[in-house]
């Protein structure tokens, strides 16, 4: 790789055959467009909508289910062929209107491009668009102009350049020609480079272009973003392992169940159609919508809370994420800079600190204000970011720029020079001329022969240099820019060319910082108490960062910090040791940033990263959780991101992590609940043939509870009440099973309890209808087909109301529902009044009685139905008590 920030520009004009003077011919830069192509980022193949459909049915659970509707269709079973087909399009489609928009983050990287540069060729100037620029091409950049390739830069004069996107800097960068020979340069530290897409803010510069589109910076991270994968979140692959054991599970029971009929001397197609049944009752059928709906659910409640969720999984990822990796600027700071500590008056100081009608008469505030180009109103500020804090403190002790100039007119000004380090700008005042100069303590102290104190100027002693010194190394130690103030009473005689900036008066210090976001300390103590780490990963300096960390309680010691070029050394499995122990990350590439996502989740962590600038496109991109800021954000970040902020609150990451996390408990007890509903059928299916019973529920009646009476409830659990105690609980493994902890017991214990009750109703009709006196009088060979559909319906019936009663229990495995509170789920308990209601439906209108094989039931059948259906909620609440009781 070509390090031209190492090499002189009689090197670079050499290796690249052009030359400074007169730039490039027309026929060798065609020759070049032809070599190395547009200077524009590579086309990437677009996802197509059918290849967006194919991801979402590419599970082993809609293959099963697949496989389970062709069988349906092949026996005759035309209704429950039809009705899964359904269930499966109405996942995929879901998915695809959720994802449609992703994937934006290369088109919007091209929108950055430049349209137009200036270019030296043939000895003449001439406006190109940026795409016809080659290696070798002499570009003149000013203020306000963007950069259109990546530039060794041979001239320049008092050139900044914002960087900020690519770098995370908060300030633009000063930059010049000079040879950098002494270290690994990161990007941010190359001062002799310009980079495509950024913007020159003042001064002027000519550069030789060295690299051209996926060649440049900001091409790299094109390329990142094209070739990086996402991977499954958690909860797919806990789904995907789910379907291939139930579909094991299905095929098995299937099998023995089919083998056990033939053996008792079943009729074999009667047996198939009762092994598909079983299939069918193993699979719970809506289980990929409803873990959809919930989703998308649980997205317009994050909505209401500042969080877009572009992808559906990620709400779920975010409930396991173990550590939060940020950008520092824009995301931890407010990328604005500010003036948060003075040195004035011999007294070192909080600016808040200073009385209001001191600081507006004090000509420390006058030289800060007024020795500034900076334009600062309401509506929106112009000019340089840290002239624009300067007016900004001045404008919170009353002082406003427009009234101030008024009574000191502008005369005459020296500008800014990278060589001088200082600015000065000369006013008259009445019958007086004043001037005020800023800059750097090493140049302005030099100069000064005396200082302002409280009203007075007196001659500067050394004490007063040393207490100087000593405020400066304060705030230095604080990560704080320093700038030094100071003025000159200038003669009406003397020429403002010669000796202006001599023989200052030093008014003062001024420490400036892009300060944290008020809510982030609070919210970082919160991933805190909820076990998630917080890491600072930017392109800023080292002791910037620290300081800032140190803020908000990330890091406490320099030993917890990592610059980039320490970075570069270490390998992958290096950097992994690494990772457990550094919280701060600085002077970091964009390639750094996904070296060091990729160390933690090979740690075993679920990651989120946020940022909002171009450089954390393809971190956001890498993470398991990508947020990004949707204020200050770049249309590359959001494009690359899963989550975006409305509101770039970094508050609104922890409050979406507590949606995420109740999300999963939510969809978990829909998914437990979906099991166990499916397990009694199979209970009772499988005891019942086994006992060489008819069988107890029919294909189509077992697809309508699987569908209709168990989805109501289980999209209700979804909706379940956030619980209060969820952020104070560690995050979860992602390779936690869903049966962890207790569930897998729970399901199996209720799915066998609700399997029994339907047996024992379906038994029991077969009794009382067949004239019986008996369970074990039964005579099954002569039982009429009146007294079968009757028992089947009592079975069906009990099945379903078991279920929607079963609902309950979900909500809390430890508290009693009458301490959850029975009704604050409304839409649970709309949902179990809908279902029963559905289910009398059934029962009462005659079109359905041949539709699904039901049959009148009585007053009396009502009463042993109900008795046996509220035995689940009975069951787990003595389980409940007897647990608390042993657990004390």
């Amino acid at each position: 790789m070509s390090q031209w920030y190492k090499k002189s520009i009689a090197d670079v004009e050499l290796e690249l055959t052009t030359n400074i003077e007169t730039g490039l011919s027309e026929s060798e830069a065609a020759e070049r467009l032809q070599k190395f192509g547009p200077n524009r980022f590579e086309d990437h193949e677009k996802t197509s909508i059918l290849k967006m459909f194919w991801v979402q049915i590419n599970s082993m659970l809609i293959y099963i289910l697949i496989a389970a509707a062709v069988i349906s269709a092949f026996v005759g079973e035309i209704a429950d062929a039809t009705i899964i087909f359904i269930v499966i399009l109405l996942n995929a489609v879901i998915g695809v209107v959720q994802e449609s928009k992703a994937e934006k983050a290369l088109e919007e990287l091209k929108k950055m491009s430049t349209p137009k540069a200036i270019v030296k060729r043939n000895g003449s100037l001439w406006e190109l668009a940026s795409e016809e620029i080659v290696p070798g091409d002499i570009v003149i950049l000013d203020a306000g102009r963007y950069v259109p390739a990546d530039l060794r830069l041979v001239e320049s004069a008092n050139m900044q350049i914002e960087e900020s996107a690519l770098t995370g800097e908060s300030v633009p960068v000063e930059k010049n020609a000079t040879l950098i020979t002494s270290h690994e340069a990161s990007i941010g530290d190359q001062r002799n480079m310009a980079f495509m897409t950024t913007l020159s803010t003042y001064g002027r510069g000519i550069g030789i272009v060295v690299d051209t589109g996926m060649n440049t910076e900001i091409g790299k991270i094109a390329r990142m973003l094209g070739k990086q994968q996402k991977e499954t979140t958690p909860l797919q692959k806990k789904l995907d392992e789910l379907g291939k054991f139930l579909g094991i599970g299905a095929i098995i029971v299937s099998i023995v169940i089919f083998f056990i009929g033939f053996f008792q001397g079943r009729e074999p197609l009667d047996m198939f159609l009762i092994a598909v049944s079983l299939a069918v009752a193993a699979i719970p059928e809506g289980l990929l919508a409803i873990v959809t709906i919930v989703l998308a659910m649980g997205v317009g409640r994050m909505i209401k809370h500042h969080a877009i969720v572009r992808k559906l999984p990620a709400v779920e990822t975010l409930g396991a994420v173990s550590v939060i990796c940020s950008d520092k600027t824009g995301t931890l700071t407010q990328n604005k800079m500010t003036v948060t500590t003075i040195f004035m008056d011999d007294r070192y100081r909080e600016i808040g600190e200073v009385p209001s009608d001191i600081a507006q008469s004090h000509p420390f505030f006058h030289g800060i204000t007024l020795c500034n180009d900076a334009q600062v109103s309401e509506d929106q500020s112009t000019g340089d970011p840290t002239e624009i804090a300067l007016v900004q403190a001045g404008l919170n002790i009353g002082l406003h720029k427009e009234t101030l100039e008024k009574a000191f007119k502008r005369i005459y000004e020296l500008p800014f020079d990278s060589d001088r380090k200082m600015m000065t700008t000369v006013h008259e005042d009445n019958d007086r001329i004043v001037s005020f100069t800023k800059g750097a303590l090493e140049s302005i102290l030099p100069r000064v022969t005396a200082i302002y104190k409280n009203g007075e100027v007196t001659p500067l002693t050394d004490i007063d240099q040393q207490r100087i010194q000593q405020a400066a190394g304060k705030m230095s130690d604080k990560a704080l820019r320093v700038l030094t103030v100071a003025m000159k009473n200038v003669s009406k005689d003397d020429s403002l060319d010669n000796n202006l900036e001599t023989e200052f008066i030093f008014l003062g210090l001024i420490g400036m910082i892009d300060p944290p976001r008020d809510e982030v300390k609070a919210s970082i103590a919160s991933c805190k108490d909820a076990g998630i780490q917080t890491i600072m990963i930017t392109g800023d300096h080292q002791k910037t960062a620290l300081a800032i960390a140190s803020e908000l309680g990330i890091a406490n010691h320099e030993a917890q910090t990592m610059t980039g070029q320490e970075l570069q050394a270490l390998s992958d499995m290096e950097l992994q040791e690494k990772v457990k122990t550094v919280r701060v990350f600085a002077r970091v590439s964009p390639e750094h940033k996904v070296r060091i996502v990729k160390a933690l989740k090979d740690n075993g962590h679920i990651a989120s990263m946020t940022g909002d600038g171009v450089n954390d496109a393809p971190s956001l991109k890498q993470a398991d959780v990508g947020v990004a800021m949707g204020i200050t954000g770049t249309d590359v970040a959001k494009g690359a991101a899963d989550i975006i902020l409305t509101d770039d609150n970094f508050a609104t990451i922890v409050s979406a992590v507590e949606h995420g996390r109740n999300i999963y408990q939510n969809i978990k007890k829909s998914i437990l609940f979906l099991l166990s509903c499916n397990l009694g059928e199979i209970t009772a299916l499988f005891i019942g043939i086994l006992l060489g019973l008819p069988a107890p529920l029919t294909a189509v009646q077992i697809l309508w509870v699987n569908l209709i009476t168990d989805t109501l409830p289980a999209i209700a659990l979804g909706m379940d009440p956030d619980d209060p105690d969820v952020m104070k609980e560690k995050p979860r493994d992602p390779k936690e099973s869903i049966f962890s902890k207790g569930s897998g017991s729970f399901t199996v214990l209720n799915g066998l309890l609700i399997g029994f009750i339907t047996l024992f109703a379906f038994v029991e009709g077969l009794r009382f209808y067949s004239g019986a006196s008996s369970v074990f009088s039964i005579d099954y060979s002569n039982i009429t087909a009146d007294a079968l559909i009757h028992a089947q319906t009592m079975a069906f019936i009990t099945l379903s109301i078991s279920q929607l009663f079963h609902s309950l229990n979900l909500r809390s495995r430890k508290k009693s529902i009458f301490k959850v509170g029975l009704f604050t789920n409304k839409y649970l308990i709309a949902a179990i009044c809908l279902g029963i209601a559905i289910q009398v439906g059934l029962v009462y209108i005659p079109f359905f009685n041949n539709v699904f094989g039901i049959h009148f039931l009585t007053g009396k059948d009502w009463l042993l139905i109900l008795g046996l259906s509220i035995v689940p909620v009975i069951g787990n609440e003595f389980m409940k008590v007897w647990k608390r009781i042993f657990s004390a």
